[in-house]
Protein backbone atom coordinates (compact mmCIF):
# COMPACT_ATOMS: atom_id res chain seq x y z
CA UNK A 1 0.00 0.00 0.00
CA UNK A 2 1.40 3.15 -0.76
CA UNK A 3 1.69 6.48 1.43
CA UNK A 4 -1.49 9.16 2.49
CA UNK A 5 -0.40 12.10 0.72
CA UNK A 6 -3.49 14.05 2.48
CA UNK A 7 -2.40 13.92 5.72
CA UNK A 8 1.26 15.98 5.66
CA UNK A 9 1.86 18.15 8.71
CA UNK A 10 4.45 20.65 9.21
CA UNK A 11 7.25 19.27 11.43
CA UNK A 12 10.14 21.81 11.81
CA UNK A 13 12.31 24.21 10.08
CA UNK A 14 16.18 24.34 10.75
CA UNK A 15 19.02 26.78 9.89
CA UNK A 16 21.37 24.66 10.19
CA UNK A 17 22.21 20.70 9.64
CA UNK A 18 22.05 20.48 13.46
CA UNK A 19 18.90 20.94 14.13
CA UNK A 20 17.45 18.44 11.60
CA UNK A 21 15.36 15.81 12.74
CA UNK A 22 17.15 12.36 13.08
CA UNK A 23 18.24 10.96 10.45
CA UNK A 24 16.63 8.05 10.01
CA UNK A 25 13.66 6.72 7.79
CA UNK A 26 13.35 8.21 4.39
CA UNK A 27 12.87 11.84 3.39
CA UNK A 28 12.61 13.61 -0.53
CA UNK A 29 13.63 17.27 -1.20
CA UNK A 30 12.03 19.43 -3.49
CA UNK A 31 14.07 22.57 -4.58
CA UNK A 32 13.68 25.07 -7.45
CA UNK A 33 14.53 28.97 -8.34
CA UNK A 34 12.37 31.38 -6.17
CA UNK A 35 9.63 32.03 -8.68
CA UNK A 36 8.57 28.30 -10.05
CA UNK A 37 6.00 27.56 -7.77
CA UNK A 38 7.98 25.43 -5.29
CA UNK A 39 5.80 26.06 -1.90
CA UNK A 40 2.30 25.83 -4.48
CA UNK A 41 3.43 21.85 -5.33
CA UNK A 42 4.11 21.50 -1.82
CA UNK A 43 0.06 22.73 -0.91
CA UNK A 44 -0.93 20.66 -3.92
CA UNK A 45 0.65 17.50 -2.78
CA UNK A 46 -0.80 17.77 0.41
CA UNK A 47 -3.98 18.61 -1.15
CA UNK A 48 -3.89 21.80 1.53
CA UNK A 49 -2.85 25.17 0.47
CA UNK A 50 -1.98 26.48 3.69
CA UNK A 51 0.59 23.79 3.83
CA UNK A 52 3.62 25.55 2.61
CA UNK A 53 3.92 29.57 3.02
CA UNK A 54 3.40 30.80 -0.67
CA UNK A 55 4.52 34.76 -1.20
CA UNK A 56 4.07 37.06 -4.30
CA UNK A 57 8.05 37.92 -2.87
CA UNK A 58 10.23 35.12 -3.93
CA UNK A 59 13.28 34.13 -2.14
CA UNK A 60 11.00 33.60 1.32
CA UNK A 61 11.45 30.83 2.11
CA UNK A 62 15.31 30.90 3.62
CA UNK A 63 15.08 27.40 6.34
CA UNK A 64 15.17 23.79 5.51
CA UNK A 65 11.44 22.84 6.65
CA UNK A 66 10.59 19.63 7.27
CA UNK A 67 6.85 17.74 6.50
CA UNK A 68 5.44 14.30 8.04
CA UNK A 69 3.93 12.59 5.05
CA UNK A 70 3.89 9.38 7.23
CA UNK A 71 5.56 7.43 9.34
CA UNK A 72 9.50 7.32 8.82
CA UNK A 73 8.70 9.29 5.72
CA UNK A 74 9.27 13.51 5.40
CA UNK A 75 8.77 15.86 2.59
CA UNK A 76 11.70 19.13 2.66
CA UNK A 77 11.28 21.99 1.28
CA UNK A 78 14.93 23.47 0.83
CA UNK A 79 15.36 27.33 0.55
CA UNK A 80 14.45 28.97 -2.88
CA UNK A 81 17.69 29.90 -4.85
CA UNK A 82 18.98 32.11 -7.53
CA UNK A 83 17.00 35.86 -6.49
CA UNK A 84 19.27 38.63 -6.42
CA UNK A 85 17.16 40.07 -3.99
CA UNK A 86 18.68 37.67 -1.19
CA UNK A 87 22.20 39.02 0.29
CA UNK A 88 24.68 37.24 -0.90
CA UNK A 89 25.99 35.88 3.30
CA UNK A 90 22.78 34.33 2.83
CA UNK A 91 23.60 32.81 -0.49
CA UNK A 92 26.65 31.48 0.82
CA UNK A 93 25.66 30.12 4.05
CA UNK A 94 22.87 28.15 2.37
CA UNK A 95 25.01 26.99 -0.42
CA UNK A 96 27.81 25.66 2.50
CA UNK A 97 24.71 23.86 4.18
CA UNK A 98 22.65 22.54 0.75
CA UNK A 99 25.54 21.04 -0.48
CA UNK A 100 26.60 19.45 3.18
CA UNK A 101 22.97 18.37 3.33
CA UNK A 102 23.43 16.00 -0.15
CA UNK A 103 26.74 14.82 0.76
CA UNK A 104 26.28 13.66 4.43
CA UNK A 105 22.04 13.07 5.07
CA UNK A 106 21.43 9.68 4.77
CA UNK A 107 18.17 9.53 4.87
CA UNK A 108 17.65 11.55 1.37
CA UNK A 109 16.60 9.45 -1.23
CA UNK A 110 15.95 12.09 -3.78
CA UNK A 111 15.30 15.12 -4.85
CA UNK A 112 11.70 16.43 -6.75
CA UNK A 113 13.19 19.49 -8.67
CA UNK A 114 10.69 22.17 -9.70
CA UNK A 115 11.62 24.52 -12.97
CA UNK A 116 9.18 27.04 -15.19
CA UNK A 117 8.44 24.94 -17.79
CA UNK A 118 8.92 28.53 -20.56
CA UNK A 119 12.47 28.73 -18.31
CA UNK A 120 14.11 25.20 -18.08
CA UNK A 121 17.91 24.22 -16.29
CA UNK A 122 18.83 27.75 -15.48
CA UNK A 123 22.81 27.56 -14.05
CA UNK A 124 21.20 27.47 -10.51
CA UNK A 125 19.14 24.34 -11.56
CA UNK A 126 22.11 22.84 -12.88
CA UNK A 127 24.38 23.55 -9.73
CA UNK A 128 21.60 21.25 -7.83
CA UNK A 129 21.51 18.51 -10.76
CA UNK A 130 25.74 18.64 -10.05
CA UNK A 131 24.96 17.82 -6.23
CA UNK A 132 22.43 15.32 -6.85
CA UNK A 133 24.87 13.64 -8.92
CA UNK A 134 28.05 14.06 -6.99
CA UNK A 135 25.51 12.30 -4.07
CA UNK A 136 24.32 9.56 -6.24
CA UNK A 137 20.54 11.11 -5.69
CA UNK A 138 18.24 10.51 -8.14
CA UNK A 139 16.13 13.75 -9.40
CA UNK A 140 12.82 13.85 -10.88
CA UNK A 141 12.41 17.33 -12.57
CA UNK A 142 8.96 18.93 -12.69
CA UNK A 143 8.08 21.28 -15.31
CA UNK A 144 5.97 23.77 -13.51
CA UNK A 145 3.79 25.88 -14.33
CA UNK A 146 2.62 23.78 -17.79
CA UNK A 147 -1.29 25.65 -17.76
CA UNK A 148 0.86 28.54 -19.11
CA UNK A 149 1.69 26.66 -22.27
CA UNK A 150 -0.60 24.93 -25.33
CA UNK A 151 -0.39 21.31 -24.78
CA UNK A 152 1.46 20.91 -27.78
CA UNK A 153 4.18 23.43 -26.71
CA UNK A 154 4.57 21.64 -23.43
CA UNK A 155 5.14 18.23 -25.02
CA UNK A 156 7.71 20.02 -26.88
CA UNK A 157 9.09 20.96 -24.21
CA UNK A 158 9.29 18.24 -22.72
CA UNK A 159 10.69 16.74 -25.23
CA UNK A 160 13.52 19.17 -24.76
CA UNK A 161 14.68 18.54 -21.78
CA UNK A 162 14.19 14.33 -21.68
CA UNK A 163 16.75 14.60 -24.57
CA UNK A 164 19.58 16.49 -22.67
CA UNK A 165 19.29 13.57 -19.58
CA UNK A 166 18.33 10.68 -22.04
CA UNK A 167 21.40 8.56 -20.87
CA UNK A 168 21.28 10.04 -17.16
CA UNK A 169 19.20 7.21 -15.92
CA UNK A 170 19.35 9.21 -11.88
CA UNK A 171 16.80 11.75 -14.19
CA UNK A 172 13.55 11.91 -14.99
CA UNK A 173 10.67 14.31 -16.09
CA UNK A 174 7.38 15.47 -16.22
CA UNK A 175 4.87 18.52 -17.09
CA UNK A 176 3.07 19.67 -14.10
CA UNK A 177 0.73 22.52 -12.79
CA UNK A 178 -0.31 23.43 -9.68
CA UNK A 179 -2.85 25.61 -10.36
CA UNK A 180 -4.74 22.63 -11.95
CA UNK A 181 -2.93 19.86 -10.31
CA UNK A 182 -2.33 18.11 -13.38
CA UNK A 183 0.39 15.78 -13.34
CA UNK A 184 0.30 14.92 -9.40
CA UNK A 185 -0.23 11.46 -10.17
CA UNK A 186 3.43 11.38 -11.38
CA UNK A 187 4.80 12.94 -8.36
CA UNK A 188 3.21 10.56 -5.91
CA UNK A 189 4.16 7.54 -7.95
CA UNK A 190 8.00 9.13 -7.82
CA UNK A 191 8.18 9.43 -4.28
CA UNK A 192 6.19 6.02 -3.67
CA UNK A 193 9.09 4.60 -5.58
CA UNK A 194 12.41 7.04 -3.55
CA UNK A 195 9.70 5.70 -0.19
CA UNK A 196 9.75 2.03 -0.97
CA UNK A 197 5.86 1.81 -1.87
CA UNK A 198 3.97 0.57 -4.91
CA UNK A 199 0.58 2.72 -5.37
CA UNK A 200 -0.65 6.35 -5.52
CA UNK A 201 -2.69 7.67 -3.09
Amino acid sequence: MGVQFDNINFLRSAHALGQCPEDRGREAAIAGLSNTGKSSVINVLGNNRNLARTSKSPGRTQLLNFFLISEGCRLVDLPGYGFARVPAAVRQHWGKVLQSYFDHRRSLVGLILVMDVRRPLKPSDEQMLSWCRAAGLPVHILLNKADKLSRSAGLRVLAEVNRKFRVDNGVSVQLFSALTGSGIDGVKDRLNDWFGQDKVN
